[in-house]
C-alpha cells in the first residue's frame, strides 16, 4: 500500500494539484476574511446611515467605480500584459511599472475632470446641499487615488505568485476600515465620514505592497517608449470599452437614480452590496487564474484546455451562488435591514445577473491578460444594441425590470468575449507546426 501511495504521490499531477490546492485555500481563507469583513462593513453602513445618506453613499461609490475604471483605462491590463513577458527580469519588470504608473498619473487627472461634474449634479439631484457634496466628492479623492495605485503595485508580486503576502495585506486593510468605519459612522453617521474611513487604510496597503513590489521590479527605472507604445496599443483598444463599460456597468444605478426615488436607489445600493462576495472569485481568478494563463506558452492545445476548464469552473461556481442566493433569500434580506424585506425576487434576480457579469468580465480579462482585444467598435456596437434591444422589450421603470436588462446585456457580452476568446485561441500555432 505504501509503495503505491508513494507511487501516486510522486506523479506530475499529483504535484500540480496539491500545488493548486495550497494556493486556492491560502486565498480562498484570506478572502473568506476579507469579504467576511467588508461584508460586515457594508451592513453596517446600510444600517446605520439614514435613507437619504445611504442614497448618497451610493451614487459616490457608483461614481468612484466610474473614476477608476476610466483613469485605468486598459493600463493595469497593458502592465500585466507586458509584465508577463519580462517576470523574471526585474530591471525590465521596473520598466514596465514605472512606464504604467506614469501614463496612470496623466489619466487620472482627466478622469477627474471628467467624473467630479457628473458627481455633484447627481448628489444635488438627490436632493444633497452643496456643501454635503463638496464634503463627498473630497472624500473620495484619496480613496480614488489609492486605489489606482494599488492596482499596478500588486501586478510584480501576483507574476510571481506571491500570494500569502497580499493576502496579509488585505486583511489588514479589510479590519482597518471595519474598525474606522464602527467608531466613525455610530458619531457622524454621514457619507463622506464613511467614504473616508473606507479609503484612509488602502494609504498603508500600498506603502507595505510597494516594498513587496521592489524586490522583484526595480521601480528607479526610467519609462521606456517602447513598453509605452505596447501599453498606450493595447489602452487605445481598451479606453472605448471602459468608457462603454463605466456606464452600463452601473446601468441599475444611473436608471434609478433617473427614473427612480431616492428610495430605489438606496434599494439598489443595497442589494448591490450582496454580490461584493463574487469579489472572493474575482480575487482568485485575478491572483491565480490571470496570471498563470498570461504565462502559458502559445501552444493552441495547452491554451485551448487551460481556457475550456476555466469557463467551465466559471460556469459551475456561478450556478451554485445563485442556487445559495434563492435558498437563503429571506435571512440575506433580513441582514440588510427591515426596509428592504419583501424584496426576494429582485435579490435573485440580481445576484442571476451579478454572476453572469462575473463570468462575462473573467473572460474578457482571460483574453486581454495574454495581450489579445477585441476591436471595440465591434464590441461596443453588439453591447450597445443588446441595451437598445433590452429597453425595448423589458421595462426599466421598476428594479427587477433593470435587473433583467442587466442579465439579458451580460449574456450578450459574455458570449461575445468567450467566441472571441476561442477564435484567438484557434488562431495559435499547433505543437507541430
Amino acid at each position: 500500500m505504501k509503495a503505491v501511495i508513494a507511487q501516486f504521490t510522486n506523479k506530475p499531477a499529483y504535484e500540480k494539484a496539491l500545488h493548486w490546492a495550497k494556493l486556492i485555500s491560502v486565498t480562498g481563507a484570506a478572502q473568506v476574511i476579507v469579504q467576511a469583513v467588508g461584508f460586515a462593513s457594508g451592513i453596517l453602513v446600510i444600517r446605520l446611515l439614514p435613507t437619504q445618506e445611504y442614497a448618497l453613499y451610493t451614487l459616490a461609490n457608483t461614481m468612484l467605480g466610474t473614476m477608476t475604471v476610466l483613469a485605468d483605462g486598459g493600463i493595469a491590463t497593458g502592465v500585466m500584459a507586458q509584465g508577463g513577458k519580462v517576470w523574471q527580469d526585474r530591471t525590465k519588470l521596473g520598466e514596465v511599472l514605472v512606464t504604467g504608473f506614469d501614463l496612470r498619473k496623466k489619466f487620472a487627472v482627466g478622469s477627474l475632470a471628467l467624473a467630479i461634474p457628473v458627481l455633484l449634479y447627481l448628489l444635488h439631484h438627490h436632493n444633497a446641499d452643496w456643501k454635503t457634496s463638496i464634503l463627498i466628492v473630497l472624500a473620495l479623492i484619496p480613496a480614488f487615488f489609492t486605489a489606482l495605485s494599488g492596482t499596478l503595485l500588486e501586478i510584480a508580486p501576483k507574476l510571481q505568485q506571491r500570494v500569502v503576502p497580499l493576502q496579509k495585506i488585505q486583511i489588514g486593510v479589510a479590519l482597518s476600515r471595519l474598525a474606522l468605519l464602527s467608531v466613525s459612522i455610530f458619531a457622524l453617521p454621514f457619507t463622506f465620514i464613511a467614504i473616508l474611513s473606507a479609503g484612509l487604510p488602502q494609504i498603508w496597503a500600498n506603502r507595505k505592497i510597494r516594498k513587496i513590489s521592489s524586490e522583484y521590479a526595480d521601480n528607479t527605472q526610467p519609462v521606456n517608449l517602447e513598453v509605452r507604445k505596447e501599453i498606450l496599443s493595447m489602452v487605445k483598444r481598451l479606453l472605448p470599452l471602459d468608457i462603454y463599460y463605466c456606464v452600463s456597468g452601473q446601468l441599475t444605478i444611473w436608471l434609478i437614480s433617473i427614473y427612480g426615488s431616492t428610495a430605489g436607489v438606496a434599494q439598489a445600493g443595497a442589494l448591490g452590496r450582496l454580490p461584493v462576495a463574487l469579489t472572493l472569485f474575482t480575487v482568485l481568478v485575478g491572483s491565480l487564474v490571470l496570471p498563470r494563463f498570461s504565462r502559458i506558452a502559445g501552444e493552441r492545445t495547452v491554451v485551448l484546455k487551460q481556457y475550456i476548464s476555466i469557463q467551465v469552473g466559471l460556469l459551475l461556481l456561478s450556478v451554485a451562488i445563485v442556487g445559495a442566493v434563492a435558498l437563503f433569500s429571506n435571512q440575506i434580506l433580513y441582514v440588510l435591514g427591515p426596509q428592504y424585506l419583501g424584496l426576494d425576487s429582485e435579490l435573485i434576480v440580481m445576484m442571476a445577473g451579478s454572476v453572469i457579469g462575473f463570468m462575462a468580465a473573467s473572460s474578457l480579462f482571460l483574453c486581454t491578460c495574454r495581450g489579445w482585444v477585441m476591436n471595440p467598435i465591434i464590441s461596443i456596437l453588439v453591447s450597445i444594441g443588446a441595451v437598445v434591444v433590452g429597453l425595448m422589450i423589458i421595462d426599466v421603470t421598476t428594479l427587477k425590470g433593470i435587473f433583467w436588462l442587466n442579465i439579458f446585456t451580460s449574456i450578450v457580452q459574455l458570449s461575445m468575449n468567450v467566441i472571441y476568446g476561442l477564435s484567438r485561441i484557434l488562431k495559435l500555432r499547433t505543437s507541430a507546426s
